[in-house]
C-alpha cells in the first residue's frame, strides 16, 4: 500500500519528520528489550537474582514503550516497522556480547546502553519540538523512565 489509510492530524512535513524519529525510537526500544532479555538469560555472579529480575523490569518497560511509540506512529499515519532486519540495520543501541556475562559486566553494559539511548531520546525530544508536541510528550515520558532506570543500574556499581 503506497498511501496511508490513516489521515494524519499533522501536515505532511510534520508527519514525515515526526514519523522518522518515532521509527528510530521504535527500533532502539525493540533492541533494548532484546538486549535486556539476552543479558537476563546469560547473567551469572553473586548479584545474579537481583540483576536477573531487574532486567525483566527493563524488558517490560521497553516493550510497553515500544507499543506506545508504534501506536503513536500509526495514529499520525506512519506505518511502524519493527521487523528484525529493520532493527538490526538501524538500531543505534550498542551491541551486547554473546555468552555468559558476569553480573557486574552486565550492569556496566546496561548502564552504557541506557546512556546511549537516553542521549538519542533527548535528541528526539528536540526534534519534535516544532513538529508534534504530543509525540514530544511521549518522548519526555520515555526519557524520564530511562533516566530513572539508568540511575538505578548505576547505583549497583557505586
Amino acid at each position: 500500500m503506497t498511501t496511508s489509510p490513516i489521515k494524519s492530524p499533522l501536515g505532511p512535513a510534520e508527519r514525515d519528520a515526526t514519523g522518522a524519529v518515532l521509527q528510530a525510537a521504535l527500533v532502539d526500544l525493540i533492541d533494548l528489550s532484546l538486549i535486556a532479555k539476552q543479558a537476563h538469560w546469560n547473567v551469572v555472579g553473586r548479584q545474579f537474582r537481583d540483576v536477573h529480575l531487574q532486567l525483566d523490569e527493563l524488558v517490560a518497560a521497553a516493550r510497553n514503550y515500544t507499543d506506545q511509540v508504534a501506536e503513536r506512529a500509526s495514529a499520525i499515519g506512519v506505518s511502524p516497522d519493527g521487523r528484525v532486519a529493520t532493527v538490526a540495520e538501524t538500531s543505534g543501541v550498542p551491541a551486547f556480547p554473546d555468552g555468559w556475562k558476569k553480573d557486574t559486566d552486565v550492569i556496566g553494559a546496561i548502564v552504557t546502553t541506557l546512556d546511549t539511548l537516553i542521549q538519542r531520546m533527548r535528541a528526539r525530544i528536540d526534534a519534535t519540538d516544532k513538529t508534534d508536541l504530543v509525540t514530544q510528550d511521549l518522548f519526555i515520558e520515555i526519557t524520564g523512565k530511562l533516566e530513572e532506570a539508568h540511575w538505578m543500574w548505576q547505583a549497583q556499581l557505586a
